[in-house]
């Protein structure tokens, strides 16, 4: 009787599993867009296939919160505007939290914060302000937070030169056509400083902070009207924060806080 009674469980274990994967892919998907140009938080590799911070952390919250979701490649500049048109449904890029961005889409939690700073060539002499880069020539991502800071604090007086990739920015800097880049800090570092094509520049002038560009912190972004979903993320956001899942996603990729302050 004891080893009836157990087969039914088990059996009946592996129904209920089978019904709950199956209403999972029964599910209608959730689209998620990034660029894929911004190693090593999104970014493919040789196959094609999504890799990177941004990846994993968006894989564990869809699996937290039991939803069906699945990549859609768009162009930075093109995420909101595609976000709002419903060829995607959350935007998973590394974006800000800025109050102009808040006028158009609606944020989870921020799952990571960092500040932003420039890097120019070692000993190259560059000083960070109006006189330091005047007639030089800076790199930025275009549309990006670092591409607004820039052209209102150095546009009248710097050649502020915009790439689709943050990728293409490095290479103009190493082959000698930038005098300087702005970009995330971490990004910086990790995808470039730290790396072969890195040697020989460094990071110049002081950490920018400043909120009103730097914003409130990294976040998911999805429709004004897409209330319940942004909340199933913001639970979830907060399980793997408490359940050591982030952690163990961050540290493959980071050797200090990547989530900032609470």
């Amino acid at each position: 009787m004891k080893k009836t009674m157990t087969l039914a469980l088990v059996l009946a274990s592996l129904v209920s599993g089978m019904v709950s994967g199956s209403a999972l892919a029964a599910q209608k998907p959730v689209r998620l867009a990034s660029d894929f140009t911004y190693p090593p938080f999104n970014y493919k590799d040789e196959s094609g296939t999504p890799k990177g911070f941004d990846i994993e952390i968006a894989d564990a919250l869809c699996q937290e919160a039991k939803l069906n979701c699945e990549w859609v490649s768009q162009s930075w500049d093109g995420l909101i505007p595609s976000l709002l048109a419903r060829k995607s449904d959350v935007i998973m890029a590394s974006m800000r939290i800025t109050e102009e961005r808040k006028q158009r889409v609606l944020f989870t939690d921020k799952y990571y914060q960092t500040p932003a700073r420039f890097v120019a060539g070692s000993g190259a002499g560059i000083t960070i302000s109006e006189q330091g880069l005047a007639g030089k020539r800076i790199g930025v991502q275009l549309g990006t937070i670092h591409d607004r800071y820039v052209t209102d604090k150095f546009g009248d007086v710097a050649n502020i030169r915009r790439y689709n990739g943050q990728d293409e920015v490095y290479l103009d800097l190493q082959s000698g056509r930038l005098d300087a880049v702005f970009g995330n800090s971490d990004q910086l570092a990790l995808a470039f400083l730290e790396k072969e094509q890195g040697k020989g520049f460094e990071f110049v002038g002081d950490a920018v902070t400043d909120p009103a560009y730097i914003g409130e912190g990294t976040a998911l972004a999805l429709r004004k009207n897409d209330k319940a979903l942004a909340e199933k993320f913001n639970q979830a956001i907060a399980t793997i924060r408490a359940n050591g899942t982030y952690d163990q996603i961050a540290a493959k990729y980071f050797s200090f806080d990547i989530y900032g302050k609470k």
